[in-house]
């Protein structure tokens, strides 16, 4: 049975940090973090991919990390210096062997004074 299962989000004060975690019961081929602010489409935020090659949206870089354990199965967009504009529902996206892909069920991010 797949599983995919999200942690991490909360609440945050401008410039702080949260780390978020994306646990699959499968080896990803893919992990990425989506976000959604309301009104807004979702996003792309950032991904790691087979080599491993990282994308991150232009928002996000210099602040934002990705990362994942070296059995695949595990994936970490450490956020830093967060501010009001991050706020949202973080969404992992993986990819399995099988090129099949899987969304989590979304953390709530806020960042707020």
């Amino acid at each position: 049975q797949v599983q995919l299962v999200e942690s991490g989000g909360g609440l945050v004060q401008p410039g702080g940090s949260l780390r978020l975690s994306c646990a699959a019961s499968f080896t990803m081929n893919t992990a990425a973090w989506y976000r959604q602010a309301p009104g807004q489409y979702r996003e792309l935020v950032a991904r790691i991919t087979d080599g491993p090659w990282y994308d991150y949206a232009d928002s996000v870089k210099g602040r934002f990390t990705i990362s994942r354990t070296s059995a695949k199965t595990t994936a970490y967009p450490q956020m830093d210096n967060l501010q009001s504009e991050d706020t949202g529902v973080y969404y992992c996206n993986v990819e399995d062997s099988q090129w099949t892909t899987y969304w989590g069920q979304g953390t709530q991010v806020t960042v707020s004074s």
